[in-house]
């Protein structure tokens, strides 16, 4: 699976940008839950007020605080408040200095706070023995320096055994006092706390919009792209591909992997950036926020993330055999299908649908076992993943609920870290949902790789050689011998001839002689075990594979048509060919009647695999098609077969007449068929028997004869 993301090359710009656009939107997603607690903790509990620090105090409420600040605390308050009007009012704060502010002004409101409580007073009263009608702040700062600090000192020892969230209560309602007697609207200042807050998080879920749309949008086009070109390199290396590399792959097989596995791994990749990038991101991110939050909680996390691991950990081994299993069963449904769909009219003829019915649906059943068992398995994920998640929710909410009733933490801050522990689980979340495509994907991965990493038998030679003009349309066998790969036995043994531009040399012999495969070794479908052939002189191995088959024409022994139309199928040995040479080699193939039978003529379409013409009009346009290319060399491996004698005739008579400046090399099942050709090689299993005219093998070779005998009467035979 690792290698694809070599296949990725071009996309990198878009792959930086999706990462800039996570760890926004991350940072986006993190940022709510402190925006949720500051509205519970500020914006409900403490009215809007963010902390012990002032935004404007009376002169006479800060004299009392300053009783209760020492003289270094007392120059760092005025440092950052002026004074105007009879009201102090703070210069803009930075953070740290806001923060050495809160602490100085929470423990002095909290100490004057307390002092005014009516029996705090009467306490005080009867300790400094206080006449009646004696206010105890007063007295408290007619006291000598040494008596208040040592006062000062006792009330902070016991403010330091409070938990800081009683301290920030104390100061936050001293505050509210304060603004009250000062004129302020407390409910404005709580509605605009809360509605600014508000703005601040649709702020930030417009924002996660935005960059998960982006992300979305990028992670489709680098995907599309992957599949595209994965695509194009499947396609490009099967065409590469000789009769024993594709003895390897079965066509259903190919099929799969050029489009169900190419498809696997780029739904992977679509999903690759949004979730499996983002998931660590966010989950470290959380981490970093909880420990921040309140870190005494963070082994709940452990728990949480412990449980999801064992988890994924036993599905996947149940579950992780079957996903290889999955992909082969689709070779086999295919397999199948494209053979009964292929084969329908044989399946019909032999009343054989009841078996082929019963082969399909065995085929079907197992792949839908098998897809049922491996969702079976991951469909206990997501319960238990819910299961888990509110089961820490709930643990989270018994620990919270115990340090909050002893004043250790604040309802905003359990909600915060309720939501920090979500996104963490959700982060692994996330990857297990993608866990359970990525082992499929990373078997079609490795599927795709198989054809593309399979090496070439027949590839281009590092230095290519040009043949010389002198020596065109020339084709020599020299003691060539053949075996098919992984054969013991030579098909092909110690052949040796030459065909000359201009002649016709045909090759003929019982079923299973050779035939067929001495002309397929010509274009390098195969290449030879032993010996050598040239073409124009230069020996095959030697010329690039496009300048070897530019120089054919071939037509093979099944006729192969392309969806189109007729026009299309003739041009496509050479797309720039006139109309006028189409119409002759159609003419010349025999073609033109069937032809202009037809409404649209040249334009008629042809089905896909020719299936709406006959047979023996696919193999006339096939003839067609190679007469077409204008090759030096043309190659008919029983072509004629599904043709009548009297087309056949009149087919190989203009073909003579326009491959008089070619080479031809016929494979024939009929006598009648190379009657007339300059040399006959007899095949007789892989050797050549005999080699000559149709008269001379009469004479000279048995195994023509008896073929001759078969198929001609003796008067026939008498008048050739």
């Amino acid at each position: 699976m690792l290698r694809m993301f070599r296949e990725l090359k071009g996309s990198y710009r878009y792959i930086v940008l999706i990462f800039a656009l996570l760890f926004g939107q991350a940072f986006c997603d993190l940022a709510l839950p402190s925006y949720t607690s500051d509205i519970i903790n500020v914006g409900v509990q403490q009215g809007g007020i963010p902390d012990s620090v002032p935004d404007q105090i009376r002169e006479e409420s800060m004299d009392q605080l300053f009783l209760f600040m020492d003289s270094d605390q007392q120059e760092e308050v005025k440092e950052y408040y002026i004074l105007e009007d009879g009201v102090y009012t703070h210069k803009k704060l930075k953070d740290e200095e806001r923060d050495s502010l809160n602490t100085i002004f929470g423990r002095a409101m909290l100490a004057v706070t307390s002092l005014q409580q009516p029996e705090t007073q009467e306490a005080l009263a009867q300790q400094m023995q206080l006449p009646d009608g004696v206010d105890v702040m007063d007295a408290i700062a007619q006291l000598p320096d040494e008596a208040r600090s040592q006062m000062m000192e006792q009330m902070t020892e016991r403010l330091e055994d409070m938990p800081e969230s009683i301290v920030t209560q104390g100061a936050i309602q001293y505050l509210k006092n304060e603004y009250q007697e000062m004129g302020e609207d407390l409910d404005q200042i709580q509605m605009q706390y809360v509605l600014w807050s508000g703005i601040k998080m649709l702020l930030l879920a417009a924002l996660i919009m935005v960059a998960s749309v982006c992300v979305t949008f990028f992670s489709c086009r680098i995907a599309a792209k992957l599949g595209h070109d994965l695509r194009n390199k499947v396609y490009r290396k099967v065409l590469s591909f000789s009769s024993k590399e594709m003895d390897n792959f079965s066509t259903a097989s190919l099929i799969t992997r050029s489009t169900n596995d190419i498809q696997q791994v780029q739904m992977v990749f679509t999903m690759l950036f949004r979730i499996v990038l983002y998931a660590p991101i966010l989950g470290v991110g959380g981490v970093l926020k909880v420990l921040n939050t309140d870190a005494s909680m963070t082994w709940i996390l452990g728990i949480a993330v412990a449980a999801i691991l064992i988890l994924v950990a036993v599905l996947f081994w149940i579950a992780m055999p079957k996903f290889k299993k999955l992909q082969d069963l689709i070779d086999r449904l295919n397999l199948v299908s494209r053979e009964i769909l292929t084969g329908i009219p044989v399946i019909r003829a032999f009343s054989r649908e009841k078996h082929e019915e019963e082969r399909f649906e065995e085929a079907n059943r197992r792949l839908t076992k098998t897809n049922l068992f491996v969702n079976r398995t991951m469909t206990f994920m997501m319960p238990l993943m819910m299961l888990i998640m509110n089961g820490i929710s709930v643990l989270i909410i018994y620990t919270g609920a115990h340090s909050i009733d002893a004043g250790n933490m604040q309802v905003g801050d359990m909600m915060a870290f309720i939501q920090y522990a979500m996104q963490i689980i959700m982060s692994f979340l996330m990857i297990t949902m993608m866990s359970i495509m990525l082992p499929r994907a990373g078997v079609a991965a490795n599927r795709i790789l198989e054809v593309l990493d399979t090496p070439l038998s027949i590839e281009d030679p590092e230095t290519s050689e040009k043949p010389e003009e002198s020596e065109e349309g020339t084709v020599v066998f020299d003691h060539v011998s053949f075996a098919y790969p992984g054969a013991e036995e030579e098909v092909l043994s110690d052949i040796t001839f030459e065909a000359k531009k201009g002649e016709t040399v045909a090759f003929i012999g019982s079923t299973g002689s050779g035939k067929s495969t001495l002309v397929n070794l010509i274009p390098r479908f195969f290449d030879v075990t032993k010996g050598s052939i040239r073409v124009d002189g230069v020996d095959i191995r030697r010329m690039e594979l496009k300048d070897l088959r530019d120089r054919i024409g071939y037509v093979p022994q099944k006729g192969v048509l392309f969806s189109g139309t007729i026009d299309s199928n003739l041009r496509y040995g050479r797309e720039n060919a006139t109309k006028e040479e189409l119409e002759k080699a159609a003419a010349i193939a025999q073609a033109t009647e069937f032809i202009e039978q037809k409404e649209e003529g040249m334009e008629s379409p042809i089905a896909q695999g020719g299936s709406n013409v006959s047979g023996g009009q696919k193999q006339r346009l096939s003839i067609a098609r190679a007469i077409a290319k204008q090759p030096e060399i043309y190659i008919f491996d029983d072509s004629f077969s599904a043709l009548d004698f009297k087309t056949d005739a009149a087919l190989r008579k203009a073909l003579k007449e326009e491959t008089e400046e070619a080479t031809t090399l016929i494979v024939a099942q009929r006598i009648s068929t190379i009657l007339h050709a300059d040399r006959i090689l007899v095949l007789d299993e892989g050797k050549v028997v005999g080699m000559g005219t149709h008269r001379e093998l009469l004479q000279s070779c048995e195994v023509y004869r008896q073929i001759a005998q078969s198929q001609l009467s003796q008067e026939e035979l008498d008048h050739e």
